[in-house]
């Protein structure tokens, strides 16, 4: 029986019921997806300026076409309606809204919270406890930043593992960029000052800073401690000297400026950072548009998205007004509990500024275009060869990795038309297997992917990649028959012969086996998405096996608990110096005895481990 179409969306019936409040409202398709998110001054104006008589663009009635329904959610204020909209837009990612895209995290200056704080780069969730700087430009900014800090404050950057475990000062101090605080070279105060004055030069207060420095220069020579004395003085000439290099416009700057180039629906936003004077670096965007033809909509909706969830400096610069700018402004102001400014018209070393990031976003973008055209030149070579009606809209790739059999791990990387979806990339822990059974391994990994895709009406592959010949390609078309999962063209890269690049073999789907040479756009896909899964099941691979080697092989050994594992590593200063160590030298180690001492030593060396007996954990005699 035939089902009744669902009734078009009636809009102006909704509108004479909504309220004149700020809020959000929300757009839903009839499956439940959201199309679009907005914020409004006045519901009841904003939502019925969809569904009058004044003409729309292609791209609102393409959406207003697809509108099942709408929902609302009344704020208190604008600016608070601004807020939740660039939540909703950051979780539910509607198809109609300017999206910000970036496949990478943005990377921080780390100052980590502990009675020693250590000083790093960071990218990622913010879980580790401390205070966060940035985000930065760029990872060379960072580099540079740190680098700074450790000639100036001279904080620790090892890791906790190493910290704990030193003996002896390590290069670090020996070349005057750490003060050594693992063996108990500076004392805890003073460590805790050069942490706390390290803060206020990465919050951009270098002018307070070295006041401040200069006070205490100055106590240091009346107390009659003139080494104190010169080492503050040195300190203030390199901040002063950094200062003198660095000031923007007669002020330290503390300002972003902010450029975008469009052509057609690709936009670039290039972002060229200051913080305290010191030039971070250029970063580009390229943010999903989704039909709008605005650049100064897509710079808007950047604004208040990269905003929303990174601290804004004191002045934001950009290439043309904004909708919203003034709102924005409040915004921003209120939540970062400072004023910030957004400047749309500016003079002097400013306009050379946004003219620079002009020039950068244009660039960018061109270059953006042109590999996404030969991408698409790929993908349409890819669609020939395997004979897809469409161009493939998903593509995966799995690879094993392991080393004689260990710590074996198969990858899943994801590409679409743009190129590589890291954030949808899967690792496969392999267990259960017989070592280096590549067929096996290949089987339970692609049983695992698939099987929950069917369980859970996932997505599926248009083409899937082997990185393999006839042996794993069979594995993987058994699984999927198993599974009864139809309309995935299966796809095996064996290398050729001569086992070069270029030389691949692709087994393809009705069974041919072709070569299609090193010039073949279809087999330069290929090869860029069999690389990154190749690339990524490595680099699991060795993960997964470092992390066997430092923790649980000295766990499985029998009579070894955690005590005499800390007590092991703490004497030895680590896995490493415990391999270096002969069996005397270990079992001096307190409640390790002599046979104890033989198994360790055989287990780190890959020797046969003598038989065990009685004496597992007692006492070393000391007959």
């Amino acid at each position: 029986m035939s089902r009744e179409p669902a009734p078009a969306f009636d809009g102006k019936a909704f509108v004479k019921n909504l309220s004149t409040a700020p809020g959000v409202y929300r757009m839903i398709a009839a499956d439940g997806s959201v199309l679009y998110v907005g914020k409004a001054g006045a519901l009841r104006n904003r939502v019925s300026s969809y569904f009058n008589a004044t003409p729309k663009s292609a791209r609102i009635m393409a959406m207003l076409a697809q509108t099942a329904r709408m929902e609302v959610t009344v704020t208190r204020t604008e600016a608070e309606a601004l807020i939740l909209e660039n939540q909703l837009i950051k979780s539910l990612k509607p198809r109609y809204n300017v999206l910000l895209r970036d496949d990478k995290s943005y990377p921080y200056v780390l100052l980590t919270q502990e009675p020693w704080p250590r000083i790093g780069m960071h990218r990622g969730p913010r879980s580790t406890p401390g205070r966060y700087f940035g985000p930065y430009a760029s990872v060379g900014a960072v580099r540079d930043t740190l680098n700074l800090m450790h000639k100036l404050f001279k904080l620790r950057s090892c890791e906790d593992s190493v910290f704990r475990n030193r003996s002896r000062p390590c290069l670090q101090h020996q070349i005057g960029r750490c003060s050594a605080p693992c063996v108990g070279l500076v004392p805890a105060r003073d460590y805790a000052e050069n942490v706390r004055r390290a803060a206020l030069f990465l919050e951009g207060r270098s002018d307070a800073l070295s006041e401040e420095l200069v006070a205490a220069m100055e106590a240091a020579s009346a107390r009659l401690d003139f080494e104190e004395a010169a080492r503050l003085r040195d300190l203030v000439a390199s901040i002063r000297s950094l200062q003198a290099r660095q000031y923007v416009d007669g002020r330290a700057a503390d300002l972003d400026v902010l450029a975008i180039a469009m052509q057609g629906a690709a936009a670039c936003v290039l972002l060229l950072a200051f913080r305290d004077g010191r030039n971070l670096g250029t970063r580009a965007f390229f943010p999903r548009t989704n039909g709008s033809e605005s650049p100064e909509e897509v710079l808007s909706a950047f604004v208040s998205q990269y905003y929303g969830e990174q601290a804004p400096p004191r002045e934001i610069v950009l290439d043309r007004d904004i909708p919203d700018r003034e709102l924005i402004e409040h915004a921003l102001s209120a939540a970062g509990e400072r004023k910030v400014q957004i400047k749309c018209n500016v003079r002097g070393e400013r306009a050379g500024y946004l003219d620079l990031a002009r020039r950068n976003a244009e660039l960018a973008l061109a270059t953006e275009r042109s590999s996404h055209a030969a991408q698409r030149a790929r993908a349409e070579a890819l669609r020939d060869l395997l004979g897809l009606a469409e161009l493939p809209a998903r593509i995966e790739c799995f690879d094993i990795s392991h080393t004689l059999g260990e710590a074996t791990v198969a990858s899943c990387v994801v590409f679409d038309a743009e190129g590589p979806v890291r954030g949808q990339y899967r690792r496969f822990n392999i267990a259960g297997v017989a070592p280096g059974d590549d067929y096996a391994a290949m089987h339970q990994a692609i049983q695992r992917r698939f099987r929950r895709a069917v369980d859970e009406n996932g997505v599926l592959p248009d083409v899937l990649l082997i990185d393999g010949g006839a042996g794993q390609v069979a594995q993987a078309r058994a699984v999927l028959d198993e599974l009864g999962v139809r309309g995935v063209a299966l796809v095996g890269v064996a290398k050729g012969p001569a086992r070069r690049p270029g030389d691949e073999e692709l087994l393809l789907p009705d069974g041919r086996c072709v070569r299609p040479g090193a010039e073949s756009p279809a087999l330069q896909l290929v090869q860029q998405v069999r690389d990154e899964a190749h690339r990524f099941a490595i680099t699991g691979h060795r993960g997964r096996r470092q992390k066997a080697r430092n923790s649980s092989r000295l766990e499985d050994i029998p009579g070894i608990g955690p005590r005499r594992r800390a007590n092991l590593l703490r004497h030895f200063g680590g896995l490493g110096g415990l391999k270096a160590a002969g069996v005397e030298e270990i079992a001096r180690v307190d409640g390790i005895n002599d046979a104890l001492a033989e198994r360790i030593y055989a287990t780190l060396h890959g020797l046969d481990a003598p038989a065990t007996n009685g004496a597992l954990g007692g006492p070393r005699s000391e007959g």
